[in-house]
């Protein structure tokens, strides 16, 4: 486990250009192993792949937070419902786990535990450890002691209705009795290694669908749109955490686990309290070692904090909570033959190459697809010259070895070279657009070549759609990547941008009639995609801005921004505004590369600001561009990259046409907020600046929000408070110039009532 593998740099080596191509090649690849894991029980990569790859993308945001993707896969959970089920949105989102790899990776999470809460090193903390089931979550909603609906993670936001199919699974109780009046518990249904042998036995032998693992049998069984396939498959349940309450469980989480098991559910038996990392890492060692004898699949171990009230003060990041974690097992490896190369065309126009194996079983998935990331990394090196693999190319027919770490895309790691063909020649990477033919572009510092045909490029064109309709976007039930295909090649009733998914019905008197006779299709099934799209013109502002598509801005950027803007106009006129600002720093950013390329020495810094700051100052920049820019920047979570991207897309003539023919067929609402009726920071601009003494800037910015204030990280005249501890500094002093309210920390946390 220890250890970058297979030749790759280390993520503080990384230039910037080699984390962007890369960043991109991760986006691609997990996207789709979500897709195959959660949406169509079909993975194809393993668990560990998938994970490695996935704090890879973690790491390389974190060293590069201004060069996160809109689609970053740190920002998503699971995958959109399936068609076919009604869809349930959780009133308590479901959220995923971090995940650990290494046993230092346990202790930093209990140091950063201790940070957040304040407490130090000899304080008291314990934490429950259980497996972590390989199955599929599920969340039982109880009121009044009675089923009334179950539901599978989904998005997170939204699941699947398998109320009907949950009723057949023996480990889960109907009735409940002495409950809160609304209870909602979740866990992992799963399959018994057995149960599993059996179901596939019986499959064979009336020639049905044979699963590939315990997991997706589980999934698919779960899954039927009729409950009684359900009802004849072993499916079981553990129980390990809840959603919705009317009032609390317990006061721990080992005891509200022990409610459960009180209450008829059944819970690991292998869940320990655990007095800090060191018996963490002792019962991780333990359930690995018994792993396989247990008798149904695990990946890892859970770690959560137990004290219930430090869960609330820890709160949630955008996807994951802060007080728990996933110590995943290792990863898996297999040798095959690369049969071909082909490139996939993004919606930013990149250039993703993608490696047709000899389908290989590796740690119980079979795998015909990898990644090899970018033209250099098939070449065998970095974006800087310096090799990789120890040189060693990547050639068709090929003997690869392939590195999978999760049920996700795995990536061609390695090569044979013993095992070359002797007329095998070196990759050619195309310059050209394999979709439109246009100019494939390398820009200078980036490791990915672009397609330049822009909206030109039906592929880019495609791409934009089915991120347009994807999860977390507007998500149309109905309206699938594969259904975008149709529509974007049909001559009678196209799409081929998202104005036109609402012109859909009207712009042609037949639409029904054409639609519903088409193969796959029928009156129901095209009533109801008509309905769909009338339901999504009312949206979310942040639904909104991340369906765009525009580069950098993922589901975080796009809620910081719809939440500090509240409108799409408001969040348009500031960006139209600060455009000098944006590409008068565009023009620092040249300078300060061009400065960079020129001198080398440690001194180089000071003439880099010297010449970043020259070249600012020969623009004329209005006052209210600074100020529009300022304001943009200032949001905390945006950084100038964002900004820089969300400007360009505005400023481009047909891309901006494009999305005012989109807004003008919708009904968009401000962001939901938290209640925060009494309040009285709801509304406000808060910036914390200097050292807080009494908590930690992280619970600082969570509770604020909490209470309905925008954290800003810069003071401007729209600050409305300052929070400022000691050695503020510049912030405070600007404040105090502008005559804003400027609080210490006894002071805040008196006017919050904490």
């Amino acid at each position: 486990m220890g250890g970058t593998p297979f030749n790759e740099k280390q993520v503080d080596t990384l230039t910037e250009s080699e984390a962007r191509e890369e960043l991109a090649s991760l986006s691609a690849i997990l996207a789709e192993a979500n897709q195959a894991y959660h949406r169509e029980d079909a993975p194809e990569i393993s668990d560990a792949e998938y994970d490695r790859l996935k704090r890879r993308n973690a790491e390389i945001e974190a060293r590069f937070p201004e060069l996160k993707r809109a689609d970053s896969p740190t920002e998503q959970v699971g995958a959109a419902p399936a068609e076919g089920f009604s869809k349930v949105r959780h009133s308590v989102r479901m959220m995923s786990l971090a995940n650990a790899f290494e046993d230092s990776d346990i202790t930093d999470f209990d140091s950063s535990i201790r940070r957040y809460l304040g407490l130090g090193a000899t304080d008291p903390l314990n934490y429950t450890a259980e497996p972590k089931i390989d199955g599929l979550s599920l969340s039982l909603r109880y009121e009044k002691g009675k089923l009334v609906q179950a539901a599978t993670r989904g998005d997170g936001a939204e699941g699947e209705n398998v109320t009907a199919n949950a009723l057949t699974i023996a480990d889960v109780p109907q009735n409940l009795s002495d409950v809160p009046d609304v209870l909602e518990v979740r866990g992992e249904v799963y399959m018994s290694h057995a149960d599993f042998e059996a179901l596939n036995q019986r499959q064979t032998e009336r020639g049905g669908k044979i699963f590939a693992n315990p997991r997706n049998a589980a999934a698919g069984s779960l899954r039927q749109l009729d409950a009684e396939i359900t009802r004849a498959r072993p499916l079981r349940f553990f129980a390990y955490s809840w959603g919705e309450l009317s009032e609390p469980l317990a006061d721990t989480q080992i005891a509200a686990i022990e409610r459960f098991a009180a209450l008829g559910f059944q819970t690991n038996p292998l869940t320990r309290l655990c007095d800090g990392p060191a018996e963490m890492l002792a019962h991780y060692a333990e359930i690995e070692e018994q792993r396989a004898t247990l008798g149904y699949d695990i990946d890892g171990v859970v770690y959560k904090v137990n004290d219930l009230s430090l869960q609330e003060r820890l709160g949630f990041r955008s996807t994951t909570p802060r007080w728990a974690i996933a110590h995943k097992f290792p990863a898996e490896l297999a040798w095959t033959r690369l049969e071909a190369i082909d490139i996939q065309v993004g919606r930013t126009g990149a250039l993703s190459p993608v490696a047709r194996l000899t389908p290989v079983t590796v740690g119980g998935v079979v795998v015909s697809n990898a990644t090899l990331h970018n033209e250099d990394y098939i070449a065998g090196r970095d974006s800087s010259g310096n090799p990789i693999r120890d040189g060693k190319d990547i050639r068709i027919g090929d003997w690869v070895q392939v590195y999978r770490a999760g049920d996700v895309i795995p990536k061609v790691a390695d090569v044979d070279l013993s095992k070359r063909p002797e007329d095998a020649q070196p990759y050619q990477f195309p310059t050209s657009c394999p979709e439109c033919d246009s100019a494939a572009m390398r820009e200078e510092g980036d490791s990915v070549r672009r397609c330049t045909g822009g909206l030109i490029c039906p592929a880019q064109a495609v791409e934009k759609l089915k991120h347009f309709v994807s999860r977390g976007a507007f998500d149309i039930e109905g309206l699938g990547a594969k259904q975008v295909e149709m529509f974007f090649h049909d001559e009678v009733l196209p799409i081929r941008e998202p104005a036109e998914i609402f012109t859909l019905e009207t712009r042609d008197a037949g639409a029904l009639a054409r639609l519903k006779n088409r193969d796959g299709w029928g009156e129901k099934s095209a009533t109801n995609l008509f309905a769909a799209i009338q339901t999504r013109r009312d949206i979310a502002l942040e639904r909104l801005i991340f369906a765009l598509g525009i580069r950098h801005v993922g589901e975080a950027a796009a809620r910081d921004l719809a939440l500090h803007f509240g409108s799409w106009e408001a969040l348009a006129r500031t960006v139209d505004a600060a455009r000098p600002a944006a590409l008068a720093h565009r023009a620092a950013d040249e300078a300060e590369r061009a400065e960079r390329t020129r001198s080398a020495e440690e001194s180089r810094r000071a003439r880099i600001k010297e010449t970043r700051d020259a070249a600012m100052a020969e623009l004329d920049i209005p006052a209210e561009a600074h100020e529009a820019w300022g304001e943009l920047t200032g949001i905390d979570g945006i950084g100038a990259v964002l900004v820089l991207s969300l400007s360009d897309a505005l400023a481009n003539p047909q891309e901006r046409a494009s999305i005012d023919r989109l807004t003008a067929h919708l009904r968009v609402s401000a962001p939901e907020r938290p209640a925060t009726e009494g309040s009285p920071v709801a509304g406000k601009t808060v910036v914390f600046t200097g050292s807080l003494e009494k908590m930690t800037r992280a619970e600082a910015k969570a509770r604020a929000e909490a209470l309905g204030a925008k954290v800003s990280g810069s003071v401007s005249k729209k600050t409305d408070i300052v929070v400022a501890g000691p050695g503020a500094g510049s912030k405070e002093t600007k404040a105090r110039e502008l005559g804003l309210t400027v609080l210490d920390e006894d002071g805040w946390l008196e006017l919050i009532g904490a």
